[in-house]
This record gives structure tokens, sequence and C-alpha cells, in this order.
């Protein structure tokens, strides 16, 4: 590993940090992703080999503890990378509201969808089982259909059609359902200028808002 040769602690905090994708890895266990395929789908761009690479570097770091459960192996914050969760969360603070408009490469429906999946207040949805579809538009015909169910306490997304009954389905642009979920639009405010489109019975129009919600950076001020 090179070095920047500092006594500085941020310099040599960031002789382990500044590595391509390795906040982002730290982000997703912050966010609860614990196997490899959960942290695959989290950083969808980050090919599998450095992903493993870089899931060994902050092993040996002693950031992220490896272990074998049930015959799967599972990856957890030590307390050491813990402590990193303000730094994680201070740069998303920054970045909402000093990184400008989101450009075209930033647009990732997998990204958003998962985003989604793992950070909607199940509490706020039926006991029943629900499942809410999208229709993105802008995007590569692959990538423009989901279904997002919530049961049984879980939630879960997918590309294809589970087969249950459809409570609602949500028509946006990729850019302006992410528009929505980071705070940069409101539903309301998508929905009256008919930016988005929300099917369904009269009920669950209006409740499916409260449902989805929006990312907890949605929260951050901005500049004026």
């Amino acid at each position: 590993m090179s070095t920047y040769g500092q006594f500085c602690p941020v310099a040599r905090a960031m002789e382990l940090l500044d590595e391509r994708w390795t906040l982002l890895v730290v982000r997703e266990l912050l966010l609860g992703s614990r196997h490899f395929n959960d942290l695959r789908r989290g950083v969808p761009k980050m090919s599998p080999a450095l992903l493993s690479k870089r899931l060994k570097s902050l092993c040996r770091a002693g950031v992220v503890e490896r272990t074998e459960i049930d015959g799967r192996t599972t990856y957890s914050l030590t307390p050491c990378g813990a402590e990193l969760a303000g730094v994680v969360h201070a740069l998303g603070e920054w970045g909402v509201r000093w990184m400008g408009e989101l450009g075209d490469k930033d647009l990732d429906a997998h990204l958003l969808m998962w985003d989604i999946r793992r950070s909607i207040s199940i509490d706020a949805w039926p006991r029943a089982r629900t499942v809410v579809a999208f229709r993105l538009t802008g995007v590569d015909p692959k990538a423009s259909r989901w279904w997002l169910t919530v049961s049984e306490g879980t939630a879960d997304v997918c590309d294809f059609d589970p087969g249950y009954d459809v409570a609602a389905t949500i028509e946006a642009s990729l850019r302006d359902l992410t528009r929505i979920w980071l705070g940069e639009l409101s539903w309301s405010r998508a929905i009256l200028n008919g930016t988005v489109t929300v099917s369904g019975a009269a009920d669950v129009r209006q409740a499916v808002l409260d449902w989805i919600g929006q990312s907890h950076m949605a929260a951050v001020p901005r500049p004026a």
C-alpha cells in the first residue's frame, strides 16, 4: 500500500480510506449489508474481484471482521470501523449541499431500488404482504421494471414480477425518482406537475408515498 509519508493522522487514515471504493464498502456495512452479494448490490459497478480485495484490506486493518456463520461468510464492522459512521454521514451531507446537480453518469436504477428497499420504514407498511411496482423511463428496458415487496417485517426488491397482487404502481423517470429520493423534489410537487404518476386504489395512492418516503439525506438543509 502506498503511503503519504506524513505523521499527520488525516494522511495516515487516508492511506487506507482513499483507495477507490473503500469508503463506499464501509457505507454499505454501515447500512446493514452483511454478505458479499448484498455488498455487491450496493456497489453494482464494482467488480467482485476488487470488492474481495477491499474487504481483505479492511480486515487486515482491523476495520472489518470476517466470520463464518452456518457455513456462510459474514462481514461486520469492528468498533474501529463503526467509528467511521460519523465520517461517512458527514461526507454524505457535504455531498448533498455542495456537489451540484446529478449527471447522467450518476443515475443507477439498481442502486436506487436497493437503497429504497433497505431504507423504507417497515412499520409504516400494512401488516399483510404488500407489493408496489415501479415503472422507470429513461433507462434500459431491462432495468425499467421493479417490484418492492414488504411481507412479515422484511422488504425485498426484484426486477421480475413476483406474481403477487400489486397494491400500487409508481411511474417516473429514473432521474426524477432519484431526485425525489434525495429530497431535491417532493412527492407532492412531482405528482402535481405530472412528473410522477401513482395508480391504485384511492386510499393506497396517498398512503404509498408515506410507505416509500425519502432517503435520510433528504432532510439535509440545502444552501440558499
